[in-house]
């Protein structure tokens, strides 16, 4: 530590310093940022809009596009200002803010996740229990419990990467402040660190994974047990689009987290977190409710009421 300045700021290098690549990235961000606003609090409007939409897995769903909002939000305007300026610094403290809302809002997401598919095991396994099984107070226990659970996750992980001392390189390799190329700054001992996060993501993703792939157990089981292959057809189709979801998020995640610092290649981690920062967040309402025949129904209500207040106003 001797001769050695202390980091106060950092620089982030991006994706890439060709100007015409930026320019044409800064417009695929843009309309990815802007489908998944409009996506996601769209879907959190017509969720609080329609009383028919006042149910356990719509109050899940409108949770998860606010935590899909949020951590895309923390990440993506950031990315879009550093394609288009030539200054690319972030402060100490505001890197570190960066990175404790898109862990909190990231790992909170894992934890709904979860909760989303018990509560399918329970419409799906136990319709006749399902009203008293997913009461008002259960699912507010779940959710609460998740954003307890991520942010807590959240105070952890940034508490152990930002106590560490940077004084090498201010440059992260990377588009936003991540921990991989946080730890590959810092002047300290990062083993402890490392093993950290190994640990707590570990836990995190396989209690959430197990979760899942348990309530999608005993879900296919009831499946296979219909009589009606309408239903069934139904359910599989809702099981496979929500599985495909969550092997996205959590295949990136741990691609991204769980390996040793040897293993990571920065290239390879800028393509991961581009998924899980941004793709994912776009595509969550699509994956999860646009499909759905309630949320279209709910969605071309609004539409016509809106157009009938436009016509009334002129």
């Amino acid at each position: 530590m001797e001769n050695s300045t202390e980091v106060t700021e950092f620089i982030l290098a991006g994706l890439t310093d060709n100007p015409k690549l930026q320019v044409s990235l800064f417009i695929v961000f843009l309309l990815i940022y802007l489908c998944t606003v409009l996506g996601n609090l769209g879907m959190i409007w017509l969720i609080l809009l329609d009383s028919r939409l006042h149910t356990p897995m719509y109050l899940f769903l409108s949770h998860l596009s606010l935590v899909d909002f949020g951590y895309s939000s923390a990440v993506t305007p950031k990315v879009m200002a550093g394609l288009l300026s030539t200054d690319k610094i972030i402060s100490h403290n505001a890197c570190g803010t960066q990175f404790f809302f898109f862990v909190g809002f990231i790992t909170t997401e894992s934890f709904l996740l979860a909760a989303m598919a018990y509560d399918r095991y329970a419409a799906v396994c136990k319709p006749l229990h399902y009203t008293t099984t997913m009461t008002r107070n259960t699912c507010a226990y779940l959710i609460i419990s998740s954003y307890i659970c991520g942010f807590l996750n959240s105070s952890i992980h940034t508490g152990n990467i930002f106590r560490l001392s940077f004084c090498k390189s201010n440059v992260i390799d990377h588009f936003f402040c991540d921990a991989p190329p946080l730890l590959a700054l810092s002047c300290s001992d990062t083993s402890v660190s490392e093993m950290v996060i190994f640990f707590v993501v570990g836990f995190n993703d396989l209690s959430s994974i197990a979760v899942i792939l348990i309530s999608y157990l005993f879900i296919f089981i009831t499946i296979l047990r219909m009589h009606s292959s309408e239903g069934r057809q139904k359910a599989f189709s809702t099981c496979a689009s929500h599985l495909t979801a969550v092997s996205i998020f959590y295949g990136s995640g741990i691609f991204m987290y769980l390996q040793p610092s040897s293993s990571h290649t920065m290239s390879t981690d800028k393509v991961a977190s581009v998924f899980y920062t941004m793709v994912i967040p776009m595509l969550n309402p699509l994956v999860y409710s646009l499909r759905n025949k309630e949320v279209k129904s709910a969605l071309q209500k609004a539409v016509e009421k809106a157009k009938c207040s436009t016509y009334f106003t002129f």
